[in-house]
């Protein structure tokens, strides 16, 4: 029974929470009726923010924007289907009138009022202004579904005097007292509300327009140390923390082996793969072997009735073609990659299963570089090269990618096909097939864990990697990466 006492309390904190939310309706609404005769010098800093999100976000999806102001930050990204709430009736009205064809509602953060759950939720510099921060993101966490994606920018505590300085100046909108949280701040009550985050990363250290400069110092120097650490904003994203494995039918999985000079590993392929989910078909593509690969692959299927099997011949060259055949012919909504060397053990393959399938993990990585190694299992040149594109794919991704060119990864069909339909903003420029499946998870912002497994020398034939040649490949795909994903 709740004690007069608690009862005071829990007034008073009600009246408190009230106060400062109708202040701050009261100041915006006054900020929004300043902006139709007054610009401030934020229009470099808002564009930047904009460029940042249009880079996450992909058009057409279900976009919530949680703070919207005047809306032009949502309307930038094209949604299919946009909705837009702030607490500001004159924002509000403002936002209506710019973006008809966007629904904005006149809210609060702290009961949105909405029933519906949204691909991608953005929170721009909004929890610097909540009451609740907390309470906020339970209303998230009750507006997304298992594959939303939560985005949020924050000022950095670094810029609160220069950010006091510009508003005293008269060059930036005047804000009241703001909550100057940290990542770890938001990432702690994220996780209290069920979420998780994904990664984080600095943004801009010019906020103000300036030629060459400008563009210099915020795609380039913002992403190198010390200098993230004075970076004005910090980006978060999350995603809903995965919920207990689903019940009912399990899935279909579809294990594609591009196969090229493997004949005598087929047989064991056969032998050694575990039934994993409901079934698991074989999805055999060979690739114009010298040797009678394609022959013995016809006659293992004969021979093993009881596998659910497929044979194609790629029509192209390089594994990276042959991963895409074999994707395209898949009927499982499981997709694994088994190299047909057999140094990545099919006996590892369901715990890649339970990875993908516990939802802990979107895009799951095997990593060879943890166990010890057989001895002619990865030549000591080699080892040294996948350790430093380890660390550079981190660097580049923002997320830990321990080994790049491990043979085998798996991920949901459906996310497969969302990277197909993305896959312009790269091109075809991944001959290994791996690159174009980790950069296009990261652009996508999906969840990617990593599982080690003890790496195994090869027992019959011979590698289809040159280092040298390939190595130089591999130098020049960072390249590429850095400007497509890091340097935008």
């Amino acid at each position: 029974m709740e004690t007069g006492t608690a009862r005071e309390i829990k007034k008073t904190l009600t009246e408190a929470a009230i106060n400062y939310r109708n202040k701050r309706k009261a100041h915006w609404d006054a900020i929004a009726r300043k902006m139709d005769t007054w610009t401030s010098w934020g229009r470099y800093y808002h564009a930047r923010i904009e460029h940042v999100y249009r880079f996450l976000v992909s058009p057409g999806q279900k976009v919530l924007e949680i703070g919207c102001g005047t809306g032009d930050l949502l309307a930038a990204l094209k949604p299919q289907t946009g909705v837009g709430i702030d607490f500001s009736g004159e924002m509000i009205k403002r936002a209506r009138n710019r973006h008809p064809e966007i629904r904005f509602i006149q809210a609060d953060a702290h009961e949105p009022g909405l029933n519906e759950s949204f691909d991608t939720i953005i929170l721009s510099d909004t929890v610097n202004d909540l009451w609740d921060v907390q309470e906020v993101f339970n209303r998230v966490k009750e507006l997304s579904n298992p594959r939303t994606r939560i985005i949020i920018n924050t000022y950095s505590r670094v810029w609160e005097i220069p950010l006091l300085l510009a508003q005293a100046l008269g060059l930036a909108n005047p804000k009241l007292p703001q909550n100057w949280l940290t990542t770890e701040d938001i990432g702690g009550m994220l996780d209290l509300a069920g979420l998780e985050v994904i990664r984080s990363w600095p943004e801009i250290l010019w906020p103000l327009d300036t030629p060459l400069v400008a563009d210099f110092l915020n795609r380039f120097v913002t992403r190198l140390w010390p200098f993230y650490y004075l970076a004005l904003t910090n980006f978060i994203i999350a995603r809903p923390r995965p919920a207990a494995r689903p019940r009912g039918r399990k899935p279909v999985v579809s294990v594609i082996v591009p196969a090229r000079n493997e004949a005598g590993n087929i047989p064991k392929i056969f032998e050694r793969t575990p039934e994993m989910g409901q079934s698991t078909e074989l999805i055999f593509v060979e690739g114009h072997s010298r040797d009678d690969t394609y022959s013995v692959i016809e006659k293992e299927m004969a021979r093993h009735p009881e596998r659910r099997c497929k044979l194609f011949r790629q029509p192209g060259t390089g594994k990276g073609d042959a991963v895409r055949m074999g994707f395209e012919k898949a009927t499982g909504s499981i997709l694994m990659i088994l190299d047909a060397d057999m140094t990545v053990p099919p006996e590892d393959l369901p715990r890649f299963y339970d990875a993908i399938y516990s939802g802990k993990g979107e895009f799951i990585n095997g990593v060879r570089l943890v166990y010890p190694m057989e001895k002619q299992a990865m030549r000591y040149l080699n080892l040294l090269g996948n350790k430093f594109f380890s660390l550079a794919f981190t660097w580049l991704l923002g997320q830990p990618v321990k080994d790049t060119l491990c043979g085998t990864k798996v991920l949901l069909k459906s996310d497969y096909e969302r990277i197909a339909r993305n896959r312009s903003y790269f091109g075809d420029f991944d001959p290994f097939g791996d690159f174009d499946l980790l950069f296009g998870a990261a652009k996508l912002n999906m969840k990617i864990v990593e599982v080690p497994i003890r790496y195994a020398e090869r027992k019959y034939g011979s590698t289809n990697i040159d280092r040298w040649r390939h190595g130089w490949l591999l130098l020049k795909m960072t390249a590429y990466a850095m400007r497509k994903m890091k340097f935008v």
